[in-house]
């Protein structure tokens, strides 16, 4: 008899335990799920705006060309497509003003540098223009694309120097020597686009 009521009473210790397992199983996966919620509703509170620019040809040789920006958070992306451009290595950078009405794309200005820096390669220590994107290959079939993201720019925002509304995407004939100044040695503008809403 001694047995039984040994046997029954380790039976009810065995059952309480795996309740307690249960629930505590449960209260992981109700934080886990909790957590993934509050996750999901802070990415759907990151606003995100997206400009489409269109590059037109300047010069001889007819190119066409697509720029887009998109900000989310603090982070903008920023992605350029060309076609029929010259074979080989091409500056892409940021100028200061909407404006490509000029044949030679100088209506645009110089590059875009609000902190007054000197002309160089991107997140260089010697300084570096915000405007200065750098340089990207086209193939032998005139085709080229360069990506980047940076928390140095902002779509609309109030800040001045991070602000690239009202400037321009200029893509250059030639390569960016990441050192010469003001400018790089770029050669003439083949392609502008005013960064516009």
């Amino acid at each position: 008899m001694k047995n039984y009521i040994l046997l029954a009473m380790l039976v009810l210790v065995s059952i309480t335990g795996c309740k307690n397992d249960t629930k505590e199983t449960t209260k992981t996966t109700d934080d886990q799920a909790q957590g993934a919620m509050i996750e999901a509703t802070s990415k759907q509170d990151i606003e995100t705006i997206k400009l489409k620019i269109s590059l037109e040809s300047k010069g001889e040789r007819q190119s066409k060309g697509v720029a887009y920006f998109k900000q989310e958070g603090e982070t903008v992306y920023f992605d350029a497509k060309t076609k029929g451009l010259t074979p080989g290595t091409h500056a892409i950078h940021i100028h200061e003003k909407a404006d490509c009405a000029s044949p030679d794309g100088k209506s645009a200005g110089g590059h875009w540098n609000p902190t007054f820096e000197n002309h160089g390669q991107w997140g260089s220590e010697k300084g570096y223009h915000k405007g200065d994107i750098g340089n990207f290959t086209v193939d032998k079939n005139g085709i080229g694309a360069i990506s980047m993201s940076t928390d140095q720019w902002c779509i609309g925002c109030d800040d001045p120097a991070k602000n690239i509304l009202g400037k321009a995407v200029i893509i250059h004939q030639g390569e960016d020597d990441l050192s010469s100044q003001p400018s790089g040695a770029a050669g003439a503008r083949v392609s502008c686009g005013g960064i516009i809403q």
